[in-house]
């Protein structure tokens, strides 16, 4: 005994004498690098979302960890990690020689290898090299095999760092560091997890408690195994008293109290959010991933989220959102055949203020739970989109008026019409259908000719046809891409084809709002935000995405279309849907083919909000059917999802002030002699093929 233990004694006190040929000359080289990740290794911690007045949205994380400085931890709980897990702490360099003696004493003595020889600091460096592997099993498997190359290359880090950094700060990164048990890591993750406190707040009882879970955080599970864990605080506490860091009586009263947990399981992810905020605590997670922003590659952006320890204020407003929400939930029930979305955007700024939706977000199906974004593109995490129907009409109309078309423009707008040649930015669009497909107007007696702003108003498919006719689809197209619209809500490329007119493009309610607030801005177009500001934990900035602006209207564009959507709310098919205080809005109903999608977008200076009505998953025809126990015959844009934006909107400005649209001069047309009924709409069926002859569907658009 006395043979090997000199041995052991005398080749592991090498470092500390500053000798080298510990082992092979393999793990000697590099013996004064030390990695710096060593240092302050970059720890996984806890990432919290808030919204835009400092509210919890949710608490993210691939590991539960608060770090948190040495004047911000318990001086018991201090205390306590050194007694019970390495008492001579302060006393040793990283190697403990005379432990290492007494090791081996013991575990000659009991025949096993029961007692260990780990000081604190290599404790830390095993913990470091573990948390370096992640969620790699094999790598987390190697960082702890036994084995006598790992065991001197742990040693010869531990050497080192103690060279460079003082006991406390070794002690407090070993604080930050460990794993506790039920998912915690680090003494205020696990402060949190027990007893509901932080961690400076903690009694003697409590730190001991912690303190004792190191060694084995399953065993001695308070939550599990109470006994063994009182049990083992105690063990902790004789330790405390035996190295004189409380008194007798400390001891006493500690040991007398019971374990006293106030447990809160681990609150994770977007599934804990409330009120409907799970959509938008995932849309922020896309936004991480994705903007260049958060770094130059996939694998660099989802490390910053995975790395977490930041605090992300987003652009969320809690009264808007609640005001979203309620008018989702109210007009239309779960258990419906049909959801509704709702997105609200700030003109001028882009910033994404409420997110609502009636299904609500989670896993189970059998409550119509989904975590399906529908208010966003699937690359966002949301589905395919919808047909936005009429709603995408006034982009043709800015087109041509860009293009020079007057605001007096008038077309003869037939009831019928075989869908014209039209010019593509590539090439030429042709009917070469037979029979050749037509596109009519809803009612048999809407006929032209008509001027914009009626046209817009009665959203006659027909007018808006020969306008695209007349501009060509390359200026359509543009104008859509002016408005950040680049592909379809899949990610599939925009089709240049004469039905885009009536809206056939399957776009999400976040683009639809985004398009009506560059409206609502005069023409000014913004990228959407969700982020307002970004800091770590210990209060450094992190860089964001950038806001950018661009005018893409001209004034008197911007001010022609809210003059004609304005008209639209007045005496066209929204004119039911008129604010609180006769405040001043504008918008545009839509209804896509067979009454599969319905929406309306509408806006004041102030708030540009979209909302869309129908099957999530864009198969229910809305026609005899029965929403929030009311039946339709027809679901229209004014009569399905016009009132769930008529509440949102009167909840959502109740309280601001008023505020008029920049508005433009347009002479009515004089009456015509035989006036057309008051019916609106745009086509059943299908729509346009395309220049090879294959179809693109025309959506129905009634817009009652």
């Amino acid at each position: 005994m006395s043979v090997v233990s000199g041995v052991l004694v005398a080749g592991l006190a090498l470092p500390v004498a500053g000798g080298i040929g510990l082992t092979a000359k393999d793990t000697a080289e590099g013996f004064d690098d030390i990695p710096s990740d060593f240092k302050t290794p970059p720890l996984t911690q806890a990432t919290q979302i808030f919204d835009a007045k400092g509210g919890l949205i949710a608490k993210v994380y691939e590991r539960d960890r608060t770090v948190i400085p040495a004047d911000q931890m318990s001086p018991y709980m201090r205390h306590a990690q050194v007694d019970i897990e390495d008492a001579r702490f302060y006393e040793h360099g990283a190697v403990d020689v005379k432990g290492i003696v007494r090791a081996l004493g013991k575990n000659a003595e009991s025949g096993t290898a029961s007692q260990g020889a780990s000081t604190l600091t290599q404790q830390y460096v095993k913990n470091v090299n573990v948390e370096k592997a992640g969620d790699d099993k094999d790598a987390v498997q190697e960082a702890q095999r036994k084995t006598l190359g790992r065991k001197i290359q742990e040693l010869k880090i531990a050497v080192k760092l103690e060279e460079e950094l003082p006991k406390d700060q070794i002690l407090t990164n070993y604080l930050n560091i460990t794993y506790y048990g039920n998912g915690a890591y680090g003494v205020e993750a696990a402060s949190q997890r027990y007893f509901s406190k932080s961690n400076k707040d903690l009694t003697v009882a409590e730190a001991a408690t912690l303190a004792g879970l190191v060694q084995n955080p399953s065993q001695y599970d308070p939550k599990l195994h109470p006994s063994a864990a009182q049990k083992r605080r105690d063990t902790v506490i004789d330790k405390m008293l035996e190295n004189k860091h409380i008194t007798a009586d400390q001891a006493k009263e500690a040991k007398a109290a019971p374990l006293g947990l106030k447990y809160k399981d681990p609150q994770n992810g977007c599934i804990t959010a409330k009120a409907g905020l799970g959509f938008f605590c995932d849309y922020v997670r896309h936004v991480v991933k994705q903007d260049p922003a958060f770094g130059k590659s996939s694998e660099d952006r989802k490390k910053v989220w995975d790395q977490g320890g930041l605090n992300i204020y987003t652009t969320l407003d809690p009264d808007k959102q609640s005001a979203a929400q309620n008018a989702v939930s109210s007009n239309v029930k779960v258990t419906d055949s049909v959801s509704a979305a709702a997105s609200m955007i700030e003109p001028g700024t882009g910033k994404i203020l409420a997110m609502a939706q009636t299904r609500p977000y989670g896993l189970d199906t059998t409550k119509n739970q989904t975590v399906v974004n529908l208010n966003v593109d699937a690359a966002m995490g949301g589905g395919t989109g919808f047909q936005p129907g009429s709603t995408f009409k006034p982009i043709v109309a800015a087109a041509a008026l860009e293009a020079g078309l007057p605001t007096t423009k008038e077309y003869s707008a037939p009831n019928k019409l075989e869908y014209p040649t039209m010019k593509t930015c590539e090439g030429t669009w042709r009917n070469d259908g037979r029979p050749k497909t037509v596109v009519p107007n809803e009612s048999p007696n809407e006929k032209g000719p008509y001027q914009l702003k009626e046209a817009m108003a009665r959203s006659i498919n027909t007018y808006f046809v020969q306008m695209e006719q007349e501009i060509g689809l390359c200026s359509v197209k543009q104008m859509v891409n002016k408005f950040g619209i680049t592909t379809k809500a899949s990610g599939k490329p925009l089709e240049e084809v004469p039905s885009m007119a009536l809206g056939v493009e399957e776009m999400s309610p976040l683009t639809m709002a985004d398009v009506y607030a560059t409206f609502a801005a005069e023409g000014t177009h913004c990228n959407t935000l969700a982020i307002n500001k970004i800091t770590t934990v210990d209060g450094k900035d992190v860089p964001v995405p950038a806001g950018h602006c661009e005018k893409v209207l001209s004034d008197d564009t911007a001010e022609a279309i809210n003059t004609i959507l304005n008209g639209v709310t007045v005496d066209g098919t929204g004119s039911a849907l008129n604010l609180e205080g006769n405040r001043q809005i504008a918008g545009k109903t839509g209804t896509s083919d067979h009454k599969k999608a319905a929406w309306f977008s509408g806006y004041t200076p102030q708030l540009a909000t979209s909302v869309w009505l129908g099957g999530p998953a864009g198969g229910v025809e809305m026609r005899n059917i029965t929403i929030n126990g009311r039946y339709h015959s027809e679901v229209f844009g004014a009569d399905g999802p016009g009132p769930i934006w008529q509440d949102a909107m009167n909840d959502a400005l109740r309280g601001a002030p008023k505020q008029s649209l920049p508005m433009a001069d347009i002479p009515d047309p004089a009456p015509k002699t035989n006036p057309n009924s008051t019916g609106t709409g745009t086509s059943p069926g299908t729509g346009p093929g395309t220049g090879t002859g294959a179809p693109a569907t025309a959506p129905s658009d009634p817009d009652h």
